[in-house]
């Protein structure tokens, strides 16, 4: 497997980042003032009447002496809830995505047609998960973004109130993970929440649906990419996903459309109320129902969902997340993509702009970070920069004017 890590960071372009920004260290005041070496030591009763044995326990957290201080502070941000729906989507579906998604369509195009005939989940759907949760296994390869997920979930359960009982229980579903030998310890690495491997399962739902899809008798979505693309394929197949159906219509709203957002009819009423496709190409089964989201704003484009939609947000409850995926899997299936525009604020950048704006910085030495769309704390710092040495306005931001002076 080191082989084919390394194959991967040759690969892809840019350096992927997770989609959690750090601030300053604080970790909360302890639930019910004990310390965090006497919650483990307590904890331990509820893990062994779940059958953890000793030797497992102590083993987990043989290393562990305090919380992780990074965790807390990567909860209170997660761009699903703190960016607007362009911004999301620029960072995920853009011509890079898609064009390592076709490599990676390539290099495993094999066990992504047994995976496909297996599970009844098309191809283009598990690549656009797999870029969505690791960028095809790049995020994996930056270790010292990653956390130690027992000492993570321990952080949650005995410091964090409002997720206490989340961190609780996959805590014990991570040691049941550790006790069936599914994973090496060293290995049992994620995000500050516990989702881990190719496809970021959270313990809880590994258990549920992993896959052992290779055959060497260990689910290990860690290390087997066979095993991570199934295991995500089964999540979609027993939440009832719908084989070659739509996820969804991309629609162009009557007068005061927008006031129906939410509500649930079919496609032949939203035909008959004026809701129609962009380019006036028909709809699928007309007896199928559809809820209408207007994801950008009641003035942005609206969309009418199908069940797939909903299918995918389970797999991550976020009606940014559910689009992404929808739309990188209709590129990497060679569909058209959006037809509409977002309502982008008045001088902000496009999606293919941004890359542009990282290319110029890089180029006049003030950036060296991937070049990746996404417009986070590194391009801000290199925007700062610039503008300081040209003598504008620090603010960095990113913007249509800021664009135009880089292009001189």
């Amino acid at each position: 497997m080191n082989s084919i890590s390394r194959w991967l960071g040759s690969l892809l372009m840019v350096g992927i980042v997770f989609l959690f920004a750090c601030s300053g260290a604080v970790v909360a005041a302890p639930v019910d003032h004990q310390s965090f070496q006497e919650f483990l030591e307590s904890f331990y009763t509820e893990a062994a009447a779940k059958g953890i044995s000793r030797k497992t326990y102590d083993r987990a957290f043989a290393s562990v002496t305090e919380p992780d201080p990074k965790v807390l502070e990567k909860a209170a941000y997660q761009a699903e809830f703190t960016s607007k729906i362009w911004d999301y989507l620029d960072a995920r579906v853009n011509p890079l995505s898609v064009l390592d998604g076709l490599i990676m369509a390539g290099v495993y195009g094999k066990t992504l047609a047994s995976v496909e005939k297996r599970f009844g989940i098309e191809a283009s759907v598990i690549l656009a998960i797999w870029s969505m949760e690791t960028s095809y296994g790049a995020a994996l390869l930056r270790t010292s973004r990653l956390h130690y997920v027992p000492r993570a979930l321990a952080t949650i359960a005995y410091a964090d109130k409002r997720r206490q009982k989340f961190g609780r229980s996959q805590l014990i579903a991570t040691l049941q993970i550790v006790q069936a030998g599914d994973v090496e310890l060293e290995q049992l690495m994620g995000s500050w929440a516990g989702a881990m491997g190719h496809t970021q399962f959270i313990p809880t739902s590994f258990l549920a649906y992993g896959i052992d899809f290779d055959g060497d008798g260990r689910r290990d979505i860690w290390n087997s990419i066979p095993d991570a693309l199934a295991t995500a394929a089964n999540l979609l197949r027993k939440n009832k996903w719908r084989t070659g159906k739509p996820w969804g219509y991309e629609v162009k709203l009557p007068a005061n459309g927008a006031g129906m957002k939410g509500e649930t009819k079919t496609l032949a009423e939203w035909q008959k109320l004026g809701f129609s496709r962009p380019g006036g190409a028909a709809f699928g089964l007309l007896e199928d129902s559809a809820e209408l989201k207007m994801i950008g704003g009641d003035t942005g484009p609206g969309y009418l969902m199908l069940k797939n939609f909903f299918v995918l947000k389970r797999y991550n409850n976020s009606d940014y997340y559910a689009l992404a995926v929808g739309l990188l899997a209709d590129k990497l299936a060679g569909k058209p993509g959006m037809v509409q525009s977002w309502p982008r604020p008045a001088g902000s950048l496009s999606g293919t702009q941004k890359f542009e704006l990282q290319e110029l910085l890089s180029k006049k030495g003030f950036y060296d970070g991937g070049i990746d769309g996404r417009i986070g704390p590194n391009t801000e710092k290199s925007i700062k920069a610039f503008q300081k040495k040209n003598g504008l306005v620090v603010d960095g931001e990113a913007t249509q004017d800021l664009l135009k002076v880089l292009r001189k």
